[in-house]
């Protein structure tokens, strides 16, 4: 139940997966309701909102503005919430290639919301980083 925290076989095994669809970044007053029609991944209450992170579909047919269109790569490795350095390895490494990245960590599993013409690329970085650390 607890996952994994040794880093090294975090890395090992982090089995990065490209997940279907095109992420977006949105943002309704902590005052507003989700709407009905909008079934958020993601929803967080700031003290300047609430960030929600949908599919761009959804964004648009609400009439919702929205930022940073992305790729969602989940690590399919069970990581304890309590795992140091895991999140920092792989943001560190997708930075020296110039990969923005936006990180959440869930109870199962880390999720990388990256740019969406970089995935490709974002996705054979993970899985260079997992195979060398196979090798």
């Amino acid at each position: 139940m607890g996952g994994e925290r040794d880093l090294a076989a975090l890395l090992r095994h982090m089995a990065p997966d490209l997940r279907p669809g095109i992420f977006v970044f949105s943002t309704i007053s902590t005052r507003e309701s989700i709407p009905t029609a909008i079934s958020a991944l993601l929803a967080f209450r700031e003290q300047e909102g609430t960030t929600l992170v949908i599919l761009r579909e959804e964004a648009e047919a609400a009439g919702l503005r929205y930022a940073f269109p992305s790729r969602l790569i989940t690590l399919t490795v069970h990581s304890a919430l309590d795992a140091v350095g895991f999140l920092a390895a792989i943001t560190a490494r997708l930075a020296q290639a110039g990969i923005s990245v936006n990180a959440v960590s869930a109870f199962h599993h880390d999720h990388l919301f990256v740019p969406l013409d970089r995935a490709d690329e974002a996705m054979a970085i993970l899985q260079e980083m997992s195979s060398a650390m196979r090798a």
